[in-house]
């Protein structure tokens, strides 16, 4: 009897250790994929022998064996749960925002790759999504992540500039009659305007954070298939395999490029998190050539970390440590890495 009550505590232990969920996050290496198996350009160009190759990271919700393994390995970092989600940010809507990063990431990609092709395109303002909803603000229970403001007391949002600028003409306990757009149905709600949670000084509003809401359309027409990979750091890629497509060459030059970083709206190339597992895994899975963002570092981003170090610096850094012969290239802009590979010699 003592053998098999020892047993079952054993495994019992053993299952906690496993897979009980601690308010910790990971975040590991990820990997490697061909961005041609997500952008496809209409009548585009296929036959490429190169690859371009958006980097992921992992990152999950801790088991206490998941933390053990991350405290001793270099390449795994333990995230306390504030750092990973923003404050009173739900699971629900930590995915929405990481979902509207990379559909704003699609968009900015579209945009840049449509301006260097000097190609048609148009582009329509639908409003603004909902990213947070604020408890205890006046939008608690009524509104929903993901949601649309398509109308304010009957006029019509096209830019968050529209939503602002009525707002701020109210003020408390005056009511708004919205319009949203959830799941491709109108709802009508009428909110009363109160003291925004958290605000100092005091703002009346409605207790949301949000986010512009914008297509494009292309000549000719792209899709782009990625919603299962959240967060904007794929879209310097996106933008490269966008052009590469729509371009009659192979601007891979028969190499396997891989990188990561922001494609902000302008043609810069913003700073993302987790470069050094993503050179991990680019060298792992065979990358030859790695594009990491040459971010500046700010004196207000010194003051708050005296450590940290542009995402080219730890790329470079990290490249040395693990021996890679991959070759790490700085970019600031789109332009860094167009040229980078107008350069480079055919494989």
């Amino acid at each position: 009897m003592k053998k098999i009550i020892s047993m079952i505590v054993i495994f019992l232990l053993a299952m906690f250790f496993c897979f009980y969920r601690v308010d910790y996050y990971v975040m590991k290496p990820g990997s490697a994929y061909d961005v041609n198996q997500f952008v496809k350009v209409q009548d585009g160009d296929f036959d490429d022998k190169g690859t371009f190759n958006l980097m992921t990271v992992s990152m999950f919700q801790a088991t206490p064996l998941a933390l053990t393994i991350a405290y001793f390995n270099d390449y795994q970092d333990i995230l306390e749960l504030d750092s990973v989600r923003h404050e009173e940010e739900s699971e629900e809507e930590y995915n929405v925002r990481q979902l509207k990063l990379m559909t704003d990431s699609q968009f900015n990609a579209l945009h840049v790759a449509f301006q260097k092709a000097d190609l048609p395109f148009t582009i329509t303002y639908n409003g603004i999504t909902v990213l947070n909803v604020l408890s205890g603000g006046a939008a608690d229970g009524k509104i929903q992540p993901g949601d649309e403001i398509v109308e304010i007391d009957g006029q019509i949002i096209h830019k968050s500039e529209d939503l602002t600028a009525k707002l701020s003409a109210k003020k408390e306990n005056e009511e708004v009659q919205l319009v949203l757009n959830r799941d491709d149905q109108l709802i009508d709600v009428t909110l009363t305007l109160k003291e925004i949670p958290g605000s100092e000084p005091k703002k009346i509003g409605i207790g949301i954070t949000y986010s512009q809401s914008k297509t494009i359309k292309t000549e000719p027409n792209v899709n782009v298939d990625a919603e299962e990979i959240g967060g904007p750091s794929a879209g310097l890629m996106f933008t490269l395999e966008i052009l590469n497509q729509l371009l009659d060459e192979d601007l891979t030059k028969g190499y396997a490029v891989a990188g990561t970083g922001e494609m902000n709206e302008d043609g810069t190339v913003g700073r993302i998190g987790g470069i050094d597992k993503k050179v991990v895994a680019a060298h792992e899975d065979g990358m030859e050539i790695f594009f990491a963002p040459d971010d500046e570092i700010t004196e207000a981003m010194l003051s708050v970390n005296p450590d940290i170090k542009s995402n080219y610096e730890v790329a470079v850094q990290t490249a040395e440590k693990i021996g890679t012969s991959m070759k790490i290239v700085p970019v600031k802009t789109i332009d860094d890495a167009l040229n980078y590979l107008e350069q480079l010699p055919e494989k």
